[in-house]
């Protein structure tokens, strides 16, 4: 269960790592144009505090429990993770994009398969 675990937080993290970076340096013209067309629907402001937040999740998903250092803390973001996930979903159905709801939708999945199987772990 740990490998399958950690094979989830590493896919999160090259999701929202990429997302992130990109709402946190690119233009929202730009970010529509590679497929982001929630950046679209939001201010530049929003999108960029989204990136961040999505590169701090990105951290927190993995760090704290490789390390043994506070190790709820990637329960914590994968739940952020999951949260950004339903906002997002309604937004690209909204914009009649089934593509990237289902992306959506299999993010939240994964989110909440780390939520669960990481709690699980700190609980015993």
């Amino acid at each position: 269960m740990n490998t399958i675990l950690w094979l989830c937080q590493g896919f999160l993290a090259l999701a929202f790592g990429y997302s992130g970076f990109c709402k946190s340096v690119l233009s929202q013209d730009k970010l529509v144009a590679i497929g982001q067309t929630g950046a679209g629907e939001v201010s530049i402001t929003t999108s960029r505090f989204i990136g961040i937040v999505e590169l701090l999740g990105t951290a927190g998903v993995i760090l704290p429990w490789g390390l043994h250092v506070l190790p709820w803390l990637t329960p914590l973001a994968a739940t952020g993770f999951a949260i950004i996930m339903l906002l997002a979903a309604p937004i690209h159905y909204r914009l009649h994009e089934p593509k990237n709801v289902f992306t959506n939708i299999v993010l939240l999945l994964v989110s909440i398969i780390v939520i669960w199987g990481r709690t699980a772990e700190l609980l015993h």
